[in-house]
């Protein structure tokens, strides 16, 4: 039997891919998932599920949570929209600029109506991310800027939501279906995949193929050799399926590698936590309100300025940064002051308590002289600047003392301490293969690869170093919708089947009374199927 595309994953990435291939009038789409059944969904199951999108007016988040308003009064007045220009800043600005061009173009660009295709064509329901990214201050929660909206229940909700959409489409998925390589015809073009599954091995023939499987954080010998010694023994937040299967079998048919092979979104996570992601824990042993203290090492030395930005600006490097401190062992500090603003995901374990500073710092594993030293000149030199405000970067800094705090340097002098003992936890690898903008592979020769593309994880170029929160998930789906459209139309024979696909359209959801005569929301300009993406418009 022969598919018309076959799609490697099971991840957000590789749903969208076979949702849009079905969409864009693929009949035969089938999705190989290496892992069992139980243990489905690659990454996805074990993240937070936060979109970052462009919206231009409050109005257009009406579509995804009509009920804001009601639910936190003043949410219209006080959530900062977030245009084309700020996602650009923040995502080139947190990857030293260095985040490929076009590429990033073409995600910021699709990143609205993308998310309006989740819903419509995805069945995806959404809501406010209040329990990672609000703020109380006082009576009202303030936002941040563009990562704000996030599925119902999660990654959980997110990886179930997209195996139903698939079922319901008629996509056939193949559990424990471990693609070992790519079958190319004498004309180098990729035709089918070779598989290890419950029939033993097989050769599998399509049209066209989507790779879909994520990268290799999985992997000891991988990391190491890419990353370093310290990630040899990292924890791995997610799946423990991600051996970067995919990468290996595009590179030996000839794809380009490209993008920051030796980065990768790493987070702070509980010393405590498994070796691998557990799916009852999902993304809970995260620990990301540093800002609103400070971090000693084993040695007692601060040692990083933990107010420089929002965590959702720092978190993903941050975390590796903590794997090269001593024993890649860092211990979190806070005082009775800045316990509210702790995200809920503190709650999973137990910190360290203590009445006084002293009594906390002689519970952990750390150079006790210098530990007091380091946090007794801490007090001595913050405070300067203010007032403390913890959702804008407030100013509140330290002077004279290295490394500083540039935002939030409250004192420690209010009890109770507590303490949490934190490592790095590696969530996904920044390397991945070069695509162009149908996401179809690049050779070494700089062509495509007749009859391959790829999406999600595996997409090289976007991030360098650092990533901006809720980037990841918005980058897998845009680029699964034109990779599945794009192989549907290769499958076709250069013409899509069925009727083309359009830009999502954006059904305006009745705000509740408290908006109710706000402007009505932009509706998206329709797009055919058989074209790439729309021009990005130039940024200032």
């Amino acid at each position: 039997m022969e598919y018309d595309v076959i799609i490697v994953g099971g991840g957000n990435a590789a749903c969208a891919a076979a949702v849009s291939a079905r969409e864009n009038g693929a009949k035969k789409v089938l999705l190989l998932e290496k892992a069992p059944k139980g243990q489905r969904g690659g990454n996805t199951h074990f993240s937070g599920a936060i979109f970052r999108f462009v919206f231009n007016h409050v109005d257009e988040l009406d579509r995804f949570v009509p009920n804001a308003e009601e639910e936190y009064p003043g949410f219209r007045a006080g959530v900062p929209t977030y245009p084309h220009e700020a996602f650009t800043d923040d995502l080139m600005r947190v990857t030293d600029n260095k985040s490929d061009p076009e590429l990033s173009k073409l995600l910021i660009d699709e990143s609205y109506d993308t998310t309006c295709w989740m819903q419509d064509v995805g069945k995806h329901h959404f809501e406010l991310a209040k329990s990672v990214m609000g703020i109380k201050v006082g009576d009202k929660i303030k936002w941040p800027k563009g990562a704000i909206v996030r599925t119902v229940h999660e990654g959980v909700g997110l990886s179930q939501q997209w195996f139903k959409t698939c079922e319901d489409m008629g996509v056939e998925i193949r559990y424990e279906a471990h693609v070992l390589d790519l079958s190319m015809d004498g004309q180098g073009a990729v035709r089918g995949v070779k598989v290890r599954g419950h029939k033993g091995l097989e050769t599998i023939k399509a049209r066209a193929v989507i790779l879909g499987s994520g990268g290799f954080e999985t992997n000891p010998a991988w990391r190491t050799h890419f990353l370093g010694q310290e990630w040899g023994h990292a924890k791995v937040r997610g799946s423990n399926f991600n051996y970067g299967d995919g990468l290996r079998m595009a590179i030996d048919a000839g794809a380009m590698p490209w993008g920051h092979w030796g980065g990768c979104h790493a987070t702070p996570i509980v010393a405590s936590a498994p070796d691998y992601g557990r799916k009852d824990l999902t993304d809970k042993t995260n620990r990301l309100s540093y800002p609103y203290g400070v971090m000693i090492n084993v040695e007692g030395n601060r040692w990083i300025d933990e107010g420089v930005d929002f965590q959702a600006f720092t978190y993903a490097k941050y975390g590796g940064l903590i794997l090269k401190q001593p024993k890649s062992l860092v211990y979190q500090i806070f005082d009775a002051k800045s316990m509210h603003l702790l995200e809920p995901r503190y709650s999973t374990s137990e910190p360290f308590k203590s009445d006084t500073l002293e009594g906390l710092v002689k519970q952990l594993n750390v150079d006790h002289e210098q530990a007091m030293k380091s946090l007794k000149e801490y007090n001595d030199n913050c405070g300067h600047g203010g007032p403390f405000n913890a959702a804008v970067l407030d100013g509140l800094h330290t002077e004279g003392i290295d490394p500083p705090k540039t935002n939030w340097a409250q004192k420690l002098d209010t009890p109770p301490y507590v303490s949490w003992p934190v490592t790095g936890g590696i969530t996904f690898t920044f390397g991945g293969l070069k695509i162009d903008k149908q996401a179809r592979v690049i050779s070494t020769g700089w062509k495509p690869i007749p009859g391959l593309y790829t999406c999600g994880e595996m997409v090289g170029g976007l991030f360098h170093y650092n990533y901006p929160l809720g980037t990841g998930l918005m980058s897998g789906v845009v680029f699964g919708r034109i990779a599945g459209r794009e192989a549907a139309k290769e499958a076709a024979g250069g013409k899509a089947k069925g009727k083309p696909a359009t830009k999502s359209a954006v059904k305006k959801v009745a705000p509740k009374k408290a908006a109710a005569k706000k402007p009505a929301a932009k509706k998206a300009p329709t797009k055919k199927a058989a074209k790439p993406a729309k021009k990005a418009v130039k940024k200032k």
